[in-house]
């Protein structure tokens, strides 16, 4: 499952990468091929609940195993997409299946693992997640400049194909737990220790990005790197964000998901706060980058199982509207760093950033002090 969503993240985020071979070859522009990210990214945030509600019935083995089924479509469509429209189908149905993939990886390995080991289980597909940032997409990037954007979707296609034998040869039927109705799910975000909880998410990530999206034109700015050096910062980065989540789910089974999220927030907004001040050392500058990458991922075991554990009979369902929440974050912090580097400068996105995550911390202590939804 952790090679799933690796396959997953790739599909999602080497699209960015290859746009403008995208935009020559299907005659569109670049902001036109752009709407691809949009729309994969408003079709994941939206359908993840839903999706899971509309197939609560099924057997969670087989659910995965069609969701890979229509994910493999998605990317063979891409492949031999004739036109912009088409390509544009196809990112929708691998958002639909994406979302899906990725909310019963996470809800499956809480079935299989025994619960004093929860929080490194969901680290491991975390891992597998964050391990695209690394190896999935720059591959992709430098396969698709080589060969021609088409050829990632048909090796993902063969990857998909095998990911489904090993999920057929491997999983476990696991059966399917009864889910609340749609319009009781969507009840429980009124719930304000539920609501607060996936503040907590969308503002943390809110604050990572209003840098990361611009972590390049930052250390060109600050550093004055060349692409070169910076591809190496990428990859440093990475690197931490895979160890990250494995860190990240041993922390949260060791010290619980509370003490974690709190812990994890606090240490991040000090590294974010830290990056403009520590460029002057590149060293101290190196280690507070790995500090601040490593807390950007850990924090996921702990989210969901501080989910799980405040709504247990809606606990699959809080995990779909987590994933939503995240590309909510995406979006917020993508778009108030570009509106800082407009009004000011690049170099006060990280601080900007601080202050978003300091919400986050905010949300954190007020969810935390509610009591959970009893089943």
């Amino acid at each position: 499952m952790a090679v799933t969503c690796f396959i997953v993240g790739t599909v999602e985020l080497v699209i960015g990468g290859i746009l403008n071979l995208i935009a020559a070859d299907l005659g569109v522009s670049i902001s036109e091929a752009g709407k691809l990210i949009t729309v994969y990214s408003l079709a994941f945030a939206l359908s993840g609940p839903v999706m899971l509600t509309m197939t609560f019935r099924y057997e969670r083995k087989k659910l995965y195993l069609y969701s890979l089924f229509v994910f493999l479509i998605g990317n063979l469509l891409s492949a031999f997409s004739p036109n912009y429209s088409v390509l544009m189908l196809s990112r929708i149905l691998l958002a639909l299946s994406s979302s899906l993939l990725i909310t019963l990886s996470i809800t499956i390995v809480t079935k299989l693992a025994a619960p004093s080991i929860y929080g490194r289980a969901i680290g491991v597909i975390s891992m597998g997640i964050s391990g695209s940032l690394v190896l999935g997409v720059p591959l992709g990037i430098i396969i698709s400049q080589t060969f021609g954007w088409r050829y990632i979707f048909l090796i993902i296609s063969l990857l998909t194909i095998i990911s489904i034998i090993s999920i057929f040869l491997l999983l476990p039927k696991i059966s399917s737990d009864s889910v609340l109705p749609l319009k009781k799910q969507l009840a429980t975000l009124k719930n304000s220790k539920i609501l607060s909880a996936h503040l907590i998410i969308i503002l943390i990530l809110a604050g990572h990005l209003t840098l990361y999206a611009y972590l390049a034109p930052f250390l060109q700015a600050s550093l004055h790197l060349s692409s070169d050096w910076i591809s190496l910062y990428f990859f440093i980065f990475g690197i931490s964000a895979i160890l990250g989540g494995g860190i990240g789910g041993w922390v949260t089974d060791k010290w619980g998901s509370s003490k974690t999220i709190f812990m994890i927030i606090t240490l991040f907004i000090i590294a974010l706060a830290l990056l403009p001040i520590t460029i002057s050392s590149l060293p101290v500058f190196i280690m507070n980058l790995v500090i601040w990458s490593l807390l950007s991922w850990a924090i996921t075991p702990a989210q969901q199982i501080y989910l799980i554990e405040s709504a247990p009979e809606g606990s699959d369902i809080q995990i779909g509207f987590n994933n939503s929440a995240c590309h909510i974050g995406i979006a917020i912090g993508s778009y108030i760093g570009g509106v800082v580097i407009k009004q000011s400068s690049v170099l006060f996105n990280p601080w900007i950033g601080a202050l978003i995550s300091l919400l986050s911390l905010g949300c954190a202590i007020y969810s935390h002090t509610r009591p959970n939804i009893q089943k």
